[in-house]
């Protein structure tokens, strides 16, 4: 029976292979950078020097010294990408085809708020705090997918809570601090080839009369898990001149144990005995690690005249922290492990912003980023690739002390290849995917 060992770790690592995909994150990799309705419609560009509402706290904290008195800033985007993949020969591990179809579009809406607030401290320190989601991801393929043994839903769900201090050191420069409480929430699913596991351990004669066939009687594994971790912020923000400005900030990594998870199984009907109580497919608590990676940001920002404005960043991601996925088991049983090897990554982005009067201002970026998925190690969990991100946005302020922003961005994403052989039991994923997203963000600001 030594065959049937290996889908105890097999089920639950592949579905944990999910854990870290793009369903609903826009910059490469997974995570989220949709903090400002404002930033949308630059691209992000020059976030950490545009400080001019609350949501500096996130992109740099040093940029709360530019306001003062209180702030309240709060807003979110409604984001849509769409997830096509398109069967390129898919075949099991002995070389038969996959049966099912392309999975249909495997993205949906999803939303994105945030929360900010700051108010003085003392003339020259200010106190801030903001509440986003820095991470996040949902995925879902139709049940009957080809892919359906290495991926079905994937989701991940964080939430930030950044308290912030921001110090004028002088009329030129300013630095700020912040801490990150950070809770995440992971909901994983696949399917598992019963038909294959019987046929193999048991042999044919022993479960066709069940209908126990490759590929004709599948189950399912489902997995969660959630943490509390914390990470910290530091910004600088220095302004030679009364109309420019350049932004340098840090975001540390934040290191989760997914604990007190388990993994659950569904068997189907008629399964023999010796496989549906066997331990390895016995509902098992897990443990995996999730490292989100730390970022370094270099902005911009320059008024060209009244009416015109400048804006660039450098971005900079440690997406080389995610080696390897490795899942725990409390059974005992040997660790599962599969290898991702990811790359750091550069975003590189441009705005313009148009000031028509006191009231209406215009914006646009353009940014580009490289994924930090290699092409040997796609997942359809994380079908990533390359992305240019193309955005327009506006602001109305119907006073001095109120502003409204609105944003939408277009993210052009690289057509991906896949070629994905986890582990035997799963079979190869072939194909191509084709990707965008649609991002609105609306926000309100008011200053006390």
């Amino acid at each position: 029976m030594r065959r049937l060992h290996f889908p105890a770790g097999a089920a639950v690592c592949m579905v944990t292979a999910g854990l870290l995909p793009c369903g609903a994150a826009y910059p490469a990799g997974f995570a989220l950078n949709e903090m400002s309705a404002a930033a949308i419609g630059n691209a992000f560009a020059g976030v950490g020097a545009t400080a001019d509402n609350a949501s500096t706290i996130y992109y740099n904290p040093a940029g709360l010294s530019r306001m003062s008195g209180q702030q309240f800033t709060v807003g979110g985007a409604a984001i849509r990408p769409s997830i096509d993949f398109r069967n390129g020969g898919s075949v099991t591990a002995t070389g038969a085809r996959l049966s099912g179809g392309n999975g249909g579009d495997a993205g949906s809406w999803s939303a994105v708020p945030a929360l900010y607030y700051a108010t003085d401290v003392m003339p020259a320190l200010r106190f801030g705090i903001g509440l986003q989601s820095a991470f996040g991801l949902k995925t879902e393929y139709d049940n009957g997918w080809v892919g359906r043994y290495q991926a079905l839903k994937s989701e991940l769900q964080t939430v930030n809570l950044n308290p912030t201090l921001a110090y004028a050191v002088n009329e030129r420069l300013s630095v700020g601090a912040g801490i990150s409480a950070q809770y995440a929430k992971v909901s994983l699913s696949r399917a598992i080839d019963f038909g294959t596991i019987c046929a193999g351990a048991l042999g044919v004669a022993r479960c066709a009369p069940a209908g126990l066939l490759p590929q004709s009687r599948d189950g399912k594994v489902k997995l969660d898990g959630d943490d509390w971790a914390f990470g910290f912020n530091l910004g600088m923000l220095y302004m030679p001149t009364p109309t420019t400005r350049f932004g340098l900030a840090y975001r540390s990594s934040i290191h989760h144990t997914l604990s007190g998870g388990e993994a659950r199984y569904e068997k189907p009907a008629g399964l023999p005995a010796l496989l549906a109580s066997n331990p390895a497919f016995a509902n098992n608590g897990v443990t995996a690690a999730l490292d989100l990676p730390e970022t370094l940001n270099f902005s911009a920002y320059m008024e060209l005249d009244p009416k015109w404005a400048l804006l660039g960043d450098i971005n900079w991601t440690r997406w080389s922290r995610f080696d390897e996925l490795r899942v725990k088991f409390a059974n005992g049983s040997p660790d599962s492990v599969v290898r991702e090897a990811w790359r750091n990554t550069t975003r590189i982005g441009a705005g313009l912003n148009y000031r028509y009067n006191d009231a209406w201002t215009l914006r646009t970026g353009l940014s580009y980023e490289r994924s930090p998925v290699k092409d040997a190690f796609r997942t359809p969990s994380i079908p990533d690739a390359g992305r240019t991100i193309l955005a327009f946005g506006l602001q109305y302020k119907p006073t001095p002390q109120s502003a409204w922003d609105l944003g939408f961005a277009h993210v052009f994403i690289k057509d991906a290849s896949i070629n994905r052989a986890d582990l035997p039991l799963n079979g190869r994923l072939i194909g191509t995917y084709s990707n965008d997203v649609n991002i609105l963000g609306l926000q309100y600001s008011h200053a006390f």
